[in-house]
């Protein structure tokens, strides 16, 4: 490069500005500086072959890159010259202007002919033959774009950031993303490849990665604190020419909004006065000196081009001094489109409009009731109709209905219409649930999961990074979007962070990032502490803020999941996000907590109109193909699908956990009758899915193999075969929903507490709610072991405690439950030959069952309630001995395993009745017996009486059979015809 007095130090003449004071003197260029641009442009000569750079001096040009870049690292005074010198902006965006092409034809072929695009084993054979030089080129652009990271952080910078637009520099680092995305996300077979040119594949790829990521970097310093860059990087990476049309369900007009946020650009063009100056002065040199210079500015767009050249160029940017406040004005009749956004003020009112749209119905006042439990008795029912039918003949038949989303069917109905419009919205409702899974058997898998080619210059980036290496994208979505306290509003009142927040929603782009961001926790396995999550949440945070949950929930749906992927992470981050606020609620009356119950009763709609219904309706597949009523053929889903709905639906209970936390949101939960939901999964799983043994005597251990003598082995010999594999995965129509009960249980004994202050009674509205719809015997059923839900019979204890302490409803009921089960014959008759007799037993928690021998007892002890020897005995896989143990621990009594016999050696045996619990005798009696001394007993008492009593019966029914069980039903219909699904 040809020297100039500015090489030795010397300044030019101050030059006037156009507001007519005078220019800084040009500075002088440092040794730091000089060296820098002599070695890139010395580097663009080597890209570009003119003139041609030899191998001799490449290594010189590595060594100033290399000492220029440790030198930004450590020392604030050489990022601060540089990063103020508009020659190495202009550098580095003219080396990558004359790298990127070479790369890209040595990589994945010309861009010149985008039709004959390369496969990916052409692509292999392309950057395996160019290794070396490859491997070259891409760390010396590391290094620059790592040099190119660093001029940003300065004290001031505005004043680069100003400058890399200016030069154009930004675009080289779109283009640089985007060759990167291209070669990495290409899926490369190494299987067919030797091992060197797997190896140098691998190499080549790792740092096109690497290069990835300091571009990110790049961007997200060019962004820091700086709206028009966050805008301008906002329409480049979420703006795609091949994904331009509307989103469904919203009328947003994407080429209009785009027009809209270019005026805006135009009004908010102004740079720093700092860059202005050093850009002007740049410019006068380029015209006056060629030679002292890079090159010209070029006025590639023309609404930034004014600040250095605004005598060729027209001013339409807001003045700088002008601080007032605006009022939004909408013109319709305003034919200058220009003028017509500039009164309006705000970035776009096409946003505006849609997000009035899309956002929650209920931001402004409570529009959208909740759903009644009516309403979702039936929404059940059709569930297990269409599960079951779905793929029946006469469910084939074309349909001209539309698909309605979730989101709009959720909110069809509108509070203060008669019950007459209520059932014909919720056969509406009903009408189009069936239609979406009549029509969801036609979307082909592929599509509905956005396989193939995804819109958006950062969409594939997540499938490209590692959990450290994409924290730089994290970043970049959080700075542009989270709305930080003390964010200043612009001159029209508008929050730019929430702006930008919308157009990520508004956009195909956005919503597939915000898709491939979610799931990228998922597969990586990402927990709270992670900082990939943190910025996650706080990413989802941002949504919330804009009422933007809901539609985002809506366009993240899979129509053939129940819940799919993205969804649970969504959950499982909101999850945490009302986790924090847990440990510093806000007040009940704040913004803050209505915008929390809002999302909170959005949220258990989905759960109520469409979580449970199917998941009810797979469980009770699962119980018709366990009781031979259905085959095993009609199940529609695989295990893979299984697990997604078991894992959505356990991220929605974990919700409503942590919601059931503070007392004042669970009122929500008791006023929307959660119990309900709860009770209709308990049913489910208890029918649909055997319990698992803790030991299964029914399964024989595997033969062990013979034991060789020492001296036979012969170290010559061939190794044994390797053990057989464990056998193959369940069938999906035997998916055991493992720690879904638990999760109820737990769920359910929280609803149950007393409110806060109090030890007790139990909340009566949950009691009366699990009383109406016939909930006890579903507790009851938990308590024999499961080992896929363990722990869940001490959870059941807590229920029984507080559903039966200070409700009536349920005395009554275990009154009922004592009149109407006889009392078990206990005392086996002895043997023909005088022997003490053996039997089969089932123990609760073992699988199978077990030969014991019977020992009579000493004396002649009797048992109350068995003198009647005709009674019938425990069925096989009774539940007596879990329900007796499980209620009589919970009132701190210990009492031993009752086993269910099950056949003898022909006349039966004698039963030691020490080891029996005798049935309890009413108050009465027990009073009479004392002699009237304890007749008055203690609340804790009766309460702990009333338990055993509770299991006792329990036990009965399970020795009776099904006698008492059908009266009981009988009884039930008798009061609850509406809820006979439930006993």
């Amino acid at each position: 490069m040809a020297s100039s007095p500015l090489d030795q130090g010397a300044t030019s003449p101050a030059t006037p500005t156009p507001s007519g004071g005078e220019l800084h003197p040009r500075r002088a260029i440092t040794i730091e500086e000089l060296s820098f641009t002599s070695a890139m442009s010395l580097l663009e000569a080597y890209f570009q072959h003119d003139p041609a750079v030899g191998p001799r001096t490449m290594p010189y040009v590595t060594k100033f890159i290399t000492r220029t870049l440790e030198k930004t690292h450590s020392l604030r005074e050489v990022r601060e010259t540089l990063s103020q010198s508009v020659d190495v902006w202009m550098w580095l965006g003219k080396d990558f202007v004359a790298a990127l092409p070479s790369l890209e034809t040595r990589s994945i072929g010309s861009r010149m002919n985008p039709d004959n695009g390369m496969t990916p084993q052409e692509s292999t054979a392309l950057i395996t033959k160019n290794y070396v030089s490859l491997k070259e080129d891409l760390s010396i652009l590391i290094k620059l774009m790592h040099i190119a990271r660093n001029l940003l952080v300065v004290s001031e910078p505005e004043v680069p950031q100003d400058l890399c637009t200016a030069t154009q520099f930004d675009n080289m680092l779109f283009l640089t993303i985007g060759l990167c995305v291209n070669v990495t996300s290409k899926a490369y077979d190494g299987d067919i490849l030797e091992e060197s040119a797997r190896h140098r594949l691998t190499e080549i790829t790792e740092l096109y990665k690497k290069l990835l990521v300091t571009c990110l970097q790049q961007a997200h310093n060019w962004i820091a604190k700086n709206d028009r860059n966050k805008m301008h990087f906002w329409i480049r990476t979420l703006y795609d020419d091949d994904a331009m049309e509307p989103p469904e369900g919203a009328d947003f007009r994407s080429d209009i909004a785009r027009t809209e946020i270019q005026h805006w650009f135009e009004r908010n063009s102004r740079f720093c006065d700092k860059a202005r100056q050093l850009l002007i002065e740049y410019e006068r040199t380029a015209r006056e000196n060629p030679k002292d210079a890079p090159g010209p500015l070029t006025p590639h767009c023309s609404d930034m081009a004014w600040n250095w050249d605004p005598e060729n160029h027209k001013i339409r940017a807001d003045p700088a001094d002008d601080d007032s406040k605006i009022t939004p004005l909408w013109k319709e009749d305003e034919p200058d489109k220009f003028e017509q956004d500039r009164l309006y003020g705000r970035v776009s009112r096409e946003i505006d409009l849609w997000w009035l749209k899309a956002r929650d119905p209920n931001y402004e006042d409570w529009v959208v009731p909740m759903p009644t439990v009516e309403f979702a008795q039936q929404r059940t029912e059709n569930s297990k109709a269409n599960l079951v039918n779905r793929y029946a003949e006469s469910y084939r038949e074309d349909t001209a209905a539309s698909v309605h989303s979730v989101h709009s069917n959720d909110y069809a109905s509108h509070p203060g219409h008669s019950n007459e419009e209520e059932n014909r919205d919720s056969q509406h409702y009903s009408q189009d649930y069936n239609d979406d899974l009549i029509e969801d058997e036609d979307v082909d898998d592929d599509e509905s999961y956005g396989e193939g080619p995804m819109s958006g210059l950062l969409t594939e980036v997540p499938n490209i990074l590692d959990p450290k290496q994409i924290e730089a994208l994290h970043m970049i979505v959080k700075s542009c979007i989270l709305d930080n306290a003390g964010l200043a509003l612009s001159r029209a009142g508008e929050n730019l962070q929430k702006t930008r927040c919308r157009m990520f929603l508004a956009l195909e782009c956005g919503r597939s990032l915000l898709r491939e961001i979610l799931v990228f926790i998922a597969v990586w396995e990402k927990n709270e502490q992670t900082l990939i999550f943190q910025l996650t949440t706080q990413i989802v945070e941002a949504i919330h803020h804009s009422a933007l949950i809901p539609y985002a929930w809506s366009s993240l749906r899979i129509p053939k999941d129940i819940i799919s992927p993205a969804q649970t992470v969504l959950l499982r981050l909101v999850n945490n996000m009302f986790r924090a606020r847990n440990n510093d609620p806000p007040p009940p009356d704040s913004k803050e907590h209505l915008r929390d119950v809002k999302l909170l009763q959005y949220l258990f709609i989905q759960f109520r109109s469409r979580i449970v219904p199917e998941c009810a309706a797979l469980m009770h597949l699962q119980a018709q193909i366990r009781s031979d009523a259905a085959s095993a053929v009609e199940f529609p889903v695989d295990s893979w699908d299984m697990e997604r709905a078991k894992d959505g639906l356990q991220q929605f209970l974990e919700l409503l956990t942590t919601v059931n936390e503070l007392p004042e949101t669970r009122a929500y939960l008791i006023e929307w009758e959660a119990a309900y939901e709860l009770l209709v999964l308990l049913k489910g799983l208890e029918e649909g899915v055997p319990k698992k043994p803790l030991v299964d005597m029914a399964r024989p251990s595997p033969p062990r193999p013979p034991q060789h003598p020492s001296d036979d082995y012969d170290a010559d010999n061939i190794p044994p075969p390797p053990p057989p594999p464990p056998p193959m995965q369940d069938f999906a129509y035997q998916f055991p929903w493992a720690g879904i009960k638990a999760q109820i249980l737990h769920l359910l004994a929280g609803l149950l507490q007393p409110p806060p202050g109090r030890s007790s009674p139990g909340n009566p509205k949950v009691q009366a709610q699990i009383i109406r719809h016939n909930g006890i015997i579903n507790l009851l059923a938990c308590c024999a072991y499961d080992d896929h839900n363990r722990y869940a019979r001490e959870r059941v204890q807590v229920c029984l405690k507080w559903l039966m302490d200070g409700s009536d409803a349920a005395q009554n009921f275990l009154h009922e439950l004592s009149a109407m089960s006889p009392p078990p014959n206990l005392r086996p008759q002895p043997g023909p030959d005088g022997q003490a007799p053996t039997t089969t037993m089932r123990i609760d928690g073992v699988g199978g069952e077990v030969k014991v021998q019977l020992k009579a007892p000493a004396t002649n002890a009797t048992t109350t309630g068995s003198s009647s020897s005709g009674d019938s005995v425990p069925k096989p896989g009774s539940a007596s001995a879990a329900l007796l143990n499980a209620a009589a621990r919970s009132a701190g009594v210990p009492l031993p395993s009752l086993a269910a016999s099950t056949s003898g050696s022909g006349s039966g045996g004698q039963i030691n009745t020490s080891n029996t619990l005798a049935p309890i005798q009413s108050s009465t009696t027990a009073a009479a017996g004392k002699g009237g001394g304890d007749s008055v007993r203690s609340r804790s008492d009766e309460l702990l009486r009333d338990i055993i009593t509770l299991a006792d019966e329990a036990a009965r029914l399970a020795i009776t059979g099904g006698h008492v069980h059908g009266q009981l039903h009988h009884r039930a219909d008798e009061d609850e015809t509406e809820d006979d699904d439930f006993m």
